[in-house]
C-alpha cells in the first residue's frame, strides 16, 4: 500500500518519474516522461540506482569503488539533466540511491508523495524488454502507481505527439 498522493492538493504538482541506467532505452522513458511533465505542469523526477552488489570488495577497495560509481552517477544525471533543459525547457529533479532497483523506486515513491506516474521504457533487445519492465510483466514488482511503458521505436516526434 503506497501513502496517499499529494500531487492535486494546493501547493503540489504531480511528477512523473524515470529510471536512469545503461540502457538504450532510456533516454526513451526520459524524453516521455519529461514532454508529460511539461505539458500538465509537472515534475520530472530522474532516479539513478547504484546497485549495491557492485561493493563486495576487501573494505579499502569498498570505499573507492562507491566514490567512483557516485561519480559515474552524478555525470550520468548530469548529462541526461542537460538534454532535457536544452530540448524539453525543464529543470529536472535528480536523484540518487544505492540498492535494489526496485527498492529504491518504492521508497522514493513513498517519500515523495507528488510522484504520481513511473515511466519505463521497453527495449527491442533479443534479451527482452529490460530488468524494470520484465519484472512488471512477470508481477514480481508491481508498483503502487500507475507505469507507463514506453517502446523504444518511437522517435522523439511521435512521443510528443503522444505527450
Amino acid at each position: 500500500m503506497v501513502s496517499t498522493r499529494l500531487s492535486r492538493l494546493e501547493g503540489h504538482r504531480r511528477k512523473f518519474m524515470a529510471v536512469i541506467d545503461d540502457t538504450p532505452e532510456c533516454g526513451r522513458a526520459v524524453h516521455y516522461a519529461g514532454m508529460r511533465a511539461k505539458n500538465s505542469n509537472g515534475g520530472l523526477v530522474l532516479l539513478y540506482v547504484i546497485a549495491d552488489g557492485d561493493f563486495q570488495q576487501w573494505l579499502g577497495v569498498e570505499g573507492i569503488m562507491r566514490a567512483e560509481a557516485r561519480e559515474e552517477a552524478e555525470a550520468t544525471l548530469a548529462k541526461i539533466a542537460q538534454t532535457v533543459r536544452e530540448t524539453i525547457g525543464i529543470e529536472p529533479e535528480m536523484v540518487i540511491r544505492e540498492g535494489s532497483a526496485t527498492e529504491q523506486i518504492y521508497s522514493l515513491i513513498e517519500e515523495d508523495r507528488d510522484i504520481a506516474i513511473l515511466v519505463l521504457a521497453a527495449g527491442s533487445a533479443k534479451d527482452g524488454p529490460g530488468p524494470l519492465v520484465s519484472s512488471i510483466a512477470g508481477k514480481t514488482a508491481a508498483f503502487p502507481i500507475p507505469v507507463t511503458v514506453i517502446p523504444d521505436t518511437l522517435t522523439d516526434a511521435e512521443i510528443d505527439a503522444l505527450s
